[in-house]
């Protein structure tokens, strides 16, 4: 579906994947470009890792392997979770070839018990959630703000149609699970959150914040969670200097941050 098919209302369960999701660098809505990951050369034609790299390098792109995977549903292993979201015990999908599809990451789960950030989610307007998954995130903003829109976007289209499918699930008809690029220009956002993609490397990733936290509303909000050891603090840092946002460190809690960056009123 092209963007012009998407009217920023939310419809129910809406599944809004293009096929353009094979590449992580589609995280941002603009041209893709070459990842910097691991170079121009990070992934044969056949689409597997070079092999005669230093291991430590293939470990590293196996970790990220669901973004690039250009058809990460062809042996995708299906199960069904039962997981709390929001207070309730819910039965939800996910898949192999997509982040964490085992359990609530344990970042996730920090994000998503912190009072703060919870009571924090605005009852209304249209709200982000930035690298979805199978939706925990996404999820739980719906459940507790069913008067809200809340965009789910992700590269990976396995992802998206199994965050569309859960949504249905939980009968929310205000989540709208797209590609980055499907987002309608005109939107802006009340509130962010996002388990950021930090081992993706730096410069994939400050794309990703750079295109996104600039298109908070006047006063709104981002809460990102950030394990410490992956440079929570320097990436603090980095918001407030180069994108102009002030950005604090609500908590801290086994090993993550939870940073909160705020628009300008």
């Amino acid at each position: 579906m092209a963007a012009s098919g998407i009217s920023g209302i939310a419809r129910p369960y809406l599944y809004c994947g293009t096929g353009r999701g094979n590449r992580l660098t589609n995280i941002l809505p603009a041209e893709p470009t070459t990842s910097r990951l691991s170079g121009s050369n990070s992934r044969r034609a056949d689409g597997e890792c070079p092999t005669n790299r230093p291991a430590s390098a293939r470990t590293l792109v196996d970790v990220t392997s669901h973004y690039f995977s250009p058809d990460p549903s062809a042996d995708a292993t299906r199960r069904t979770l039962s997981v709390s979201l929001a207070g309730r015990t819910v039965e939800v999908a996910t898949a192999s070839n997509m982040f964490s599809p085992q359990q609530i990451d344990k970042g996730t789960a920090i994000l998503l018990r912190h009072e703060a950030s919870l009571n924090a989610v605005p009852a209304a307007g249209a709200l982000l959630d930035a690298g979805c998954g199978w939706g925990p995130i996404a999820l739980t903003l719906a459940l507790l703000r069913p008067g809200a829109t809340v965009y789910a976007i992700d590269v990976n289209p396995l992802a998206l149609e199994v965050c569309a499918e859960n949504a249905k699930r939980l009968s929310l008809e205000n989540v709208i699970a797209c590609t980055p690029g499907d987002v309608p220009a005109q939107v802006s956002f009340a509130a962010i959150w996002s388990n950021p993609p930090i081992r993706v490397g730096k410069a994939v990733l400050h794309d990703m914040l750079s295109t996104w936290l600039p298109r908070m509303q006047p006063g709104g909000h981002a809460d990102l969670v950030v394990q410490k050891n992956l440079g929570a603090d320097s990436l603090q840092a980095w918001i407030a200097r180069e994108l102009g946002l002030p950005t604090t460190r609500l908590s801290s809690s086994k090993g993550y941050r939870i940073l909160r960056t705020q628009a300008a009123p």
